[in-house]
């Protein structure tokens, strides 16, 4: 027996059809989660990653300073999911400012809710005190994610952080304004599928965060040396000339990503609560991807940003240029203080690129000292 369509069901798939052809391509969140749930923690726990970068020698957390998440569809559970993480690690209770960059989605999306969750979680675990906006997009297309970015940065962000991405295309350069706005930073996944480019990341005015696997025992001690994740992206933009700040840290003539890295193995993954079903379950996640390293840098950054205000100094608008003026910084004897700064990851491959000594297409500068980037970024 055969089924046909009412003339108003093809209208309506002709329209959605219609849609998806003017929004053009779009994002994937960078995210990848062990499949089943659990009903307690696991994954690294904020604690053990805190010791393992250096971020338990803070004695601040992001006061004063605005993480904004963008993400898109509809993520019922963020602030409930937040508020049993905040509990079960015994962080300050927060409450999520939500806007939207059009529309506001009906649609639930258990992948992207999963990404939200993610985020919003290690930004408030690593900058406890930061104030968070969730930006949402109508849908994962190009144009309402940059809505959102948008709608973020108007609503007063210091640090938008973007854990998502998609193959480089034509007019990916028409976007870069949006990236380049007075006093905030614009954090970007450098991809989950190793060597190859991602946009946004692999824009200039973005900072591109790859991943690495990290051996921890339960204290947050390091078990075996970091190395570069097998997944973390990592190429040269066929967009993008190289900018003036990778001088002298790579020769291609296009703009090289990633430019920072840190944890982002799902296999070492953190953990994540997520009640908005995800694969049909919902509890505890082990979660990893260049997502998770990019709300990570998001909070580090928010930190620097805390020391810049009670300094009296100006907002970072970018940190592209700082975090390699930091990574080749001398002292008064010219002895490189590369290492006061970074952890140099000098093992592992993307399957296109191997790491090496300082930078490379896999790690990039390598992961955070983080006490040291966060008083020292200018």
């Amino acid at each position: 027996m055969k089924t046909y369509l009412s003339s108003a069901a093809l209208l309506a798939a002709f329209s959605a059809l219609a849609s998806l052809a003017l929004a053009g391509p779009g994002a994937l969140p960078l995210s990848h989660a062990k499949p089943d749930a659990s009903t307690s923690p696991v994954g690294y726990k904020p604690a053990q990653v805190k010791h393992a970068y250096g971020f338990d020698l803070l004695n601040y957390g992001g006061s004063g300073r605005t993480i904004a998440i963008v993400s898109a569809y509809s993520c019922p559970t963020a602030q409930s999911d937040l508020n049993v993480f905040s509990t079960q690690f015994a962080l300050p209770q927060t409450t999520i400012k939500i806007i939207y960059g059009g529309v506001t989605p009906a649609a639930v999306d258990g992948t992207w809710a999963l990404e939200t969750s993610l985020d919003l979680q290690w930004a408030h675990a690593l900058a406890p005190k930061a104030s968070l906006i969730l930006a949402v997009a109508a849908s994962s297309s190009w144009p309402d994610l940059i809505a959102a970015v948008d709608a973020a940065v108007k609503a007063g962000a210091n640090i938008v952080s973007m854990s998502w991405g998609g193959a480089e295309f034509t007019t990916e350069t028409t976007y870069e304004s949006h990236f380049q706005k007075s006093g905030v930073t614009f954090v970007a996944a450098s991809g989950d599928k190793g060597a190859g480019t991602s946009w946004p990341a692999c824009s200039p005015s973005v900072v591109a965060v790859g991943g690495t696997t990290l051996y921890l025992n339960s204290a947050g001690n390091l078990t075996a040396p970091e190395k570069g994740w097998t997944g973390s992206g990592g190429g040269f933009s066929s967009a993008f000339a190289r900018p003036a700040y990778q001088t002298g840290w790579q020769t291609n003539a296009k703009r090289a990503i990633p430019d920072v890295s840190i944890l982002g193995d799902p296999n070492t993954g953190v953990t994540i609560y997520d009640s908005t079903p995800y694969n049909g379950q919902k509890g505890w996640f082990q979660i990893g991807g260049t997502s998770a390293g990019t709300v990570m840098w998001a909070a580090l950054i928010a930190l620097a940003d805390e020391q810049r205000l009670l300094a009296g100094s100006v907002l970072l608008t970018g940190s592209n240029a700082s975090l390699y003026t930091l990574a080749g910084s001398v002292n008064a004897s010219k002895v490189s203080l590369y290492s006061t700064y970074f952890f140099d990851v000098t093992t592992g491959s993307n399957g296109g690129y191997s790491a090496t000594a300082k930078f490379d297409e896999v790690t990039g500068l390598g992961t955070p000292v983080a006490p040291n980037v966060a008083v020292s970024l200018k």
